[in-house]
């Protein structure tokens, strides 16, 4: 997946909003009012930064060289994966995924619903 592709994936998802809040080069994804994606555009390859459980983070750091403890973000909980092509798009899009249920997850179940009609 290329970057457009990943923003693209993204912002499908209910209840996903996209701003610049830090500078012009990082886009943020966000679920409600947290974020799950940081899409980093200046960088060459790109990059996104993913939210993670904390066993699973390593884990995938440990088995793909094009994962790496997230610049600027909790090293624990996050993930950054550079998108040099090593990376599968189906993989790709199970971490995108894995992203967001934390976040949803992480949210009351007022919130979930009122969100995106979402109650897992």
């Amino acid at each position: 997946m290329n970057i457009e592709e990943v923003r693209e994936y993204c912002i499908a998802k209910k209840g996903t909003s996209e701003d610049f809040p830090f500078d012009d080069v990082s886009l943020v994804i966000k679920v409600g009012k947290k974020m799950f994606a940081l899409l980093s555009l200046d960088e060459n390859p790109k990059r996104v930064s993913l939210k993670c459980e904390p066993e699973y983070a390593v884990e995938l750091r440990e088995q793909y060289a094009a994962v790496q403890p997230a610049y600027h973000f909790n090293k624990k909980h996050w993930n950054m994966v550079i998108l040099d092509g090593s990376i599968s798009d189906k993989n790709l899009k199970q971490w995108i995924d894995h992203s967001y249920e934390i976040v949803i997850k992480g949210m009351t179940k007022k919130e979930r619903e009122e969100l995106c009609g979402y109650d897992k």
